[in-house]
């Protein structure tokens, strides 16, 4: 069934046809969909070297209507207060000794790891384990931070983490598809936006190459990139 429903989707989308925003995330909410509530995600083609440290486009933004996902935050720290404040504001596991072993041995059932500044130099040694999976504390995403509760908090409400990968590619996730057109609307203008600020002021050629809408099991559908360029 779903080789015919791709068939299927395919027929019904132009790969030639540059979509309007709008346009193509009606388009994939009309399309036949799997049979659970598949993610909408955003592909950024960017003109940039990501070789050259200058130009490793990343940053964060809070989507304005969340992502439509339960996000497991772990937070690790040492200092009582700073636990009670991570529980308080929503934290799904607080800690750091338990939590250290666990990642450790390979435990990852968790989307985001915050940690407090005065003990990175530890968690630092978990980067061969978190590093390529993303998980790895950052100040630039706001993961290392005194202010726990706060970070939780954005995390919770929608505040998703951009990178460019090796190939120049951003991949960011912009809602789930039963959300409304409109707040898949908002959601996607706020990452592109994100991305716009974050341009290299070093780089002289073209920033955005190419952007495609897709949910998790449906084709991409490219982007009219010109109403993002100014």
């Amino acid at each position: 069934m779903s080789g015919k429903r791709h068939k299927s989707n395919l027929n019904d989308t132009d790969s030639n046809l540059n979509y309007l925003l709008n346009d193509a995330i009606n388009k994939i909410k009309d399309l036949k969909s799997a049979n659970f509530d598949e993610t909408v995600d955003l592909a950024i083609n960017l003109g940039v070297d990501p070789k050259h440290a200058d130009q490793l486009v990343r940053g964060t933004v809070s989507l304005p209507n969340g992502t439509g996902k339960n996000v497991k935050v772990v937070v690790m720290t040492k200092d009582p207060d700073k636990i009670k404040e991570a529980t308080d504001s929503g934290a799904d596991f607080c800690g750091f000794e338990e939590y250290f072993d666990k990642i450790k041995g390979g435990w990852f059932d968790f989307d985001v790891l915050i940690a407090t500044p005065d003990i990175m130099a530890e968690v630092g040694k978990l980067g061969k384990v978190l590093g390529p999976r993303k998980l790895m504390p950052n100040p630039k995403s706001g993961t290392v931070t005194a202010d726990i509760g706060k970070a939780v908090k954005e995390v919770k409400a929608g505040k998703v983490e951009f990178r460019v990968d090796k190939f120049g590619i951003i991949h960011v996730s912009v809602g789930k598809l039963s959300f409304e057109s409109k707040q898949l609307e908002e959601n996607a203008l706020a990452c592109i936006g994100a991305i716009v600020k974050a341009k290299p002021s070093s780089l002289k050629g073209t920033y955005f190459k190419k952007i495609t809408l897709s949910s998790t099991m449906g084709p991409g559908l490219k982007l009219d990139k010109s109403k993002f360029i100014n």
